[in-house]
């Protein structure tokens, strides 16, 4: 991999604390203003890689890398850094909580008017969404460990009187994002014939089965997720009644924010009051890809390790966590051709491979196709998926930056270019009335999303070709976000910025402050990094063949060494016992490490071999 995510995480970081300090003030502003969405992103940019990768920890001040201190030497030194990252989580939380004393998880400056010449209203820009929720999960727990880790390094009162004030805000908001997720959940179920229905079944069919055929066989692989969905019991998503007619099909997932009618959460947590929602009861890609990434940082081994959650969030997190579950196996099943006990049918194309995928309502777009994506790569982390499978959904991806001119150079007005900028528009359902527009919520992240999902088959796959396509197509997708980072003549660089050969129109940049980061862009690009670390850090990928020849080769070179030894090696000069004893030293090494790096493993035997070989000769000629 040509790519080097420590450099270039330590790039990010000097480039934010650069432009977030330009004076003695943090300066929140991002490309679209202020939001409690965009400044937790710029937050995260720094606390996300502290959180999670080791040598860029900042909450021990004592043993923080000095590269660490020199990328964020603008914010604080050694001392006043943590320090300072304690005042502004405290500024955020603070500043996203409202006159009742909840949390704020407003969309704000993020949504857009689908209406020409209508902006959108103060109450709209007050609505609660799921990024929000989302984002506001994972910063919360990256603060919480930062300040657990942190106030046992600290003795001065004043110090401990913030550290326990920002550990009780943290945990408010992080409560109140859990009830928020818990009241977006949705089932959306359909009858006979409607468009959704039509459309399912056009996903999952073969050409020749009969509608009737089709319902059958979707109600038996998805028995289990049915099931599942009939036992919630709190949050939205219980459609009991609904559920039991075996004639109508469903799809579950996250709607855009609280759903319309959510009921409320019975909690012991100070959330605040729990707002009556307006979304719509449909499931929308993007929304439910964004909850499921929050999800999975709430039941992850550092929040179990640290005890991040007390008991009240862990039944809320348990919830959630079946959801997810539901979730993941119904898209599973519905995309790859899986049951959800993982049998793989016989099916010779999965419905992901058939691009651009359609979505309940009949849209359809390259975009969608990378979000199912997605969420079938949850599943293949959660049973371990053979390489056979990581392969299809591999396939998926390459074709999918190239029709996204991610890895192909666009064309003269090329469309595809829109999936990147201005982003594709998801229509908010519910938002419109007769006073207020309909909303629309913008994304952009098609080339960075693309670039985390390979990251995680990286991590997934166990053959060494295998890792090496995937570490390939990371490489390709790089070279193009490497190309619109912005060209501020700044040290390091943000995001984003398109790329002068896009030759865009003056409409396309939707009023953004070009000059100014994206740190939604910024954010999600750090987010790779952070999982292409793991890709480095995780062991090698073994062969089978590799390790075969390494074993082969290894037991020749015992035997040659104990024929020395019979021989009388040992016995003989200083220098003919020294190479010997090195050369079986060397064979011990390779015997150590042949389970976990065949190919280390076999290099170490030929050197001993050779080395064996070469006082053989020497033995040898010495005879002559």
């Amino acid at each position: 991999m040509r790519l080097q995510p420590r450099r270039e995480m330590l790039e990010i970081w000097r480039a934010v604390a650069h432009y977030s300090r330009a004076d003695e003030e943090w300066g929140w502003e991002g490309r679209f203003g202020r939001n409690s969405i965009s400044d937790a992103e710029q937050l995260l940019c720094i606390m996300y890689p502290a959180s999670l990768v080791k040598s860029f920890q900042l909450d021990r001040p004592d043993n923080t890398e000095k590269a660490m201190l020199a990328a964020l030497a603008r914010i604080g030194d050694r001392s006043d850094l943590p320090r300072r990252l304690l005042d502004l989580l405290t500024e955020y939380l603070q500043t996203y909580t409202d006159q009742t004393g909840a949390p704020d998880f407003s969309g704000g400056s993020y949504f857009r008017s689908a209406e020409a010449g209508t902006k959108v209203t103060d109450d709209q820009l007050r609505l609660h969404v799921v990024d929000s929720y989302s984002i506001s999960v994972t910063l919360t727990l990256a603060t919480l460990g930062f300040v657990r880790i942190f106030r046992r390094q600290i003795t001065r009162t004043d110090l401990l009187v913030k550290v326990d004030h920002l550990e009780t805000l943290a945990s408010r908001r992080l409560s109140a994002a859990m009830v928020g997720l818990l009241r977006s959940f949705t089932v959306n179920v359909f009858g006979e014939d409607s468009l959704p229905w039509r459309t399912l079944l056009r996903t999952v069919g073969k050409r020749g089965q009969s509608s009737e055929r089709l319902v059958a066989d979707l109600n038996d692989r998805l028995q289990e997720v049915r099931s599942g969905l009939r036992g919630l019991t709190i949050g939205s998503g219980q459609v009991v009644d609904d559920l039991s007619d075996s004639s109508q099909l469903f799809e579950c997932g996250w709607t855009w924010g609280t759903l319309a009618g959510a009921p409320e959460i019975t909690t012991t947590e100070d959330v605040g009051p729990q707002a009556e929602g307006l979304a719509e009861d449909r499931p929308q890609l993007y929304f439910t890809t964004s909850a499921l990434a929050g999800i999975v940082d709430l039941t992850s081994e550092r929040t179990r390790v640290l005890r991040l959650l007390n008991e009240e969030q862990q039944r809320l997190a348990q919830a959630l966590q079946l959801r997810y579950d539901l979730t993941r196996s119904y898209w599973a099943t519905i995309a790859s051709s899986e049951t959800t006990t993982g049998v793989r049918l016989a099916e010779d194309r999965w419905p992901l491979e058939d691009i651009p995928w359609r979505t309940s309502d009949g849209e359809e777009s390259d975009y969608f196709s990378l979000l199912v994506a997605s969420l079938v790569t949850h599943d293949l982390s959660k049973r371990c998926a053979p390489d056979s499978d990581l392969r299809r959904v591999l396939s998926v991806l390459q074709e999918l930056g190239s029709r996204g001119r991610v890895t192909r150079r666009p064309l003269a007005n090329d469309v595809a270019v829109e999936l990147h900028w201005p982003g594709v528009p998801l229509r908010l359902g519910g938002t419109k009335t007769a006073t207020t527009p309909q909303l629309n919520w913008v994304v952009s992240d098609f080339s960075v999303m693309l670039l985390k999902r390979a990251a995680t088959l990286a991590i997934l796959a166990r053959s060494p070709e295998l890792r090496s396509q995937l570490t390939a197509l990371i490489d390709q997708v790089w070279d193009h976000l490497a190309e619109r980072r912005m060209d501020d003549g700044q040290p390091g660089s943000l995001w984003d910025q398109a790329p002068a050969s896009w030759d865009l129109p003056d409409a396309a940049r939707d009023g953004a402050v070009v000059d100014r980061p994206s740190w939604y862009h910024t954010e999600r690009v750090m987010e790779c990094l952070v999982m292409l670390s793991d890709v480095i850090l995780t062991k090698p990928t073994r062969s089978d063949l590799l390790a075969q020849q390494a074993r082969d080769r290894i037991t020749e070179a015992e035997q040659l060494v104990d024929r020395q030894l019979f021989a009388g090696a040992m016995e003989a000069g200083p220098s003919v016992r020294g190479r010997l004893q090195e050369l079986r030293s060397k064979l011990q090494r390779a015997q150590r490490v042949l389970a976990e790096t065949p190919a280390t493993a076999d290099a170490l035997a030929s050197e001993v071999l050779r080395g064996l070989d070469e006082l053989e000769a020497a033995q040898e000629n010495a005879a002559e």
